[in-house]
């Protein structure tokens, strides 16, 4: 359903920007009198080329193209309208100030702006009864997990029995989070129906997903509780306990942001990575990459990879590295101390497992004190929302290195949260930036 709804944006854009072309055009070539002679049409034409990309920025930035805007024609044609009314202003602005007004046709653009409002609005009522004719009142992937408490049938929706299907939210036990996840995958909403002990449980879980996720409750139905979610046509209220943390175009911008970078990255940084790797295998003859289990968005797991800086292996990463540690090699000190172990890290940003930016990974069996990180506390599966990051928010803070202390990890705990709630691109570029001043740390055994 995701990757439709992107087809359907995408589709909208082409057919918006063909509208406003088609009707400029043909506007253009009654008034002149010819549909041949460019040199007479330019004065209607120059209106389209400029308009166009005013209308798409402001339309994009609108919500013109939105989730909602799908299944409900009048708001999406309103936003489009909207958005036609606000690039005409700017264009005339535009018009004014480089001294262009005089060879802008008036008649021309009114009449073509009208006419390419009446065909978007047709269009995206036609386009909205079809998608709710095959997807159904609302194009949304929506999931209802059965986990013990009332049964329900939530029309347009998927349901699955958690006992028959053996999805347990246990926090000591990733791998039943990371079975959990692989059932939550692609998912816009789930909704937990399950027994009142099992409630903070599930809602702590469905906190660390990154999606729309509700746990029932009947009771908040009873007494019209605010911030709850009806759902008035099975008769079953839901406790909103979590939401998506990111919409469509800013996940689409942050993936792009990450492909870019980090593609430029491995192309710049390929020398010492090679040299990196025949230093590696010269010294031991040992394997050039470590690769170690770890829990990545939506508590899935990932395999990361790191260039090996110790002799053996730590699989959980129950034991941490110490200033005097006999495991690590000669140049694996170098580039621990210099951040270059992490560079292979590019890789899963490329293929998707990780983001430039975002809550560092831990080792599954990572412990701060003498208790793994999760029973630290319970916010912790919270900063599983976004992909983990090469670097993020508590590293340019300093909080790097081994976790002595529960504080260690609350420290970083704060920051990958303050992160995941406040996400903005530019925030990404300057923690990348700032990163560069702490890439040797002395906290890097």
């Amino acid at each position: 359903m995701e990757r439709r709804r992107l087809q359907t944006y995408l589709f909208l854009v082409a057919l918006d920007a063909a509208i406003l072309l088609s009707v400029f055009y043909a506007v253009s070539a009654v008034y002149f009198g010819t549909f041949t002679e460019l040199a007479r049409l330019e004065s209607g034409m120059l209106s389209a080329y400029v308009n166009l990309p005013l209308y798409l920025t402001v339309a994009m930035y609108s919500g013109t193209y939105s989730r909602s805007g799908l299944t409900d024609w009048q708001l999406s044609a309103m936003k489009a309208i909207v958005a036609l009314f606000v690039s005409a202003a700017l264009l005339s602005l535009f018009a004014f100030f480089i001294k262009i007004n005089a060879e802008l046709s008036r008649l021309v653009f009114v009449l073509a702006m009208m006419i390419s409002a009446t065909i978007m609005v047709a269009a995206r009522v036609m386009m909205a009864k079809a998608i709710v004719r095959h997807w159904g009142p609302s194009a949304i992937n929506r999931l209802v997990i059965l986990a013990g408490g009332p049964e329900f049938k939530l029309p347009h929706s998927y349901h699955v029995d958690a006992e028959v299907h053996g999805l347990i939210p246990d926090f000591n036990d990733p791998q039943a989070l990371d079975r959990l996840s692989k059932y939550l995958r692609n998912m816009d909403e789930v909704i937990v129906s399950c027994q009142e002990g099992d409630r903070p449980a599930w809602s702590q879980v469905l906190k660390g997903t990154g999606i729309h996720g509700e746990v029932t409750h009947q009771l908040s139905r009873e007494i019209g509780a605010i911030g709850v979610v009806h759902h008035d046509d099975v008769g079953v209220s839901a406790l909103k306990v979590s939401a998506r943390q990111l919409g469509l175009r800013a996940r689409a911008t942050k993936r792009i942001f990450d492909l870019a970078v980090a593609g430029g990255a491995l192309l710049f940084l390929s020398p010492i990575m090679l040299i990196t790797a025949l230093l590696i295998k010269l010294e031991d003859g040992g394997p050039l990459f470590f690769v170690q289990r770890r829990m990545g968005r939506g508590n899935e797991f990932f395999d990361i990879l790191k260039f090996r800086s110790m002799r053996g292996s730590d699989a959980n990463g129950e034991r941490s590295a110490t200033l005097d540690d006999d495991r690590i090699t000669r140049i694996g000190r170098f580039i621990r101390r210099t951040s270059i172990d992490e560079l292979p890290q590019l890789i899963n940003v490329l293929i998707g497992d990780m983001s430039m930016v975002g809550p560092r990974p831990h080792a599954l069996g990572s412990k701060a004190g003498s208790k793994l990180f999760w029973q630290v506390d319970h916010k912790y599966w919270q900063r599983h929302g976004l992909r983990p990051g090469i670097t993020g928010l508590a590293q340019i803070r300093g909080h790097r290195g081994a976790t002595d202390t529960e504080d260690h990890l609350t420290d970083r705990l704060l920051a990958d949260l303050e992160y995941v709630e406040g996400w903005r691109l530019w925030r990404d570029i300057g923690i990348l930036i700032s990163t560069l001043r702490v890439l040797t740390h002395n906290r890097a055994f």
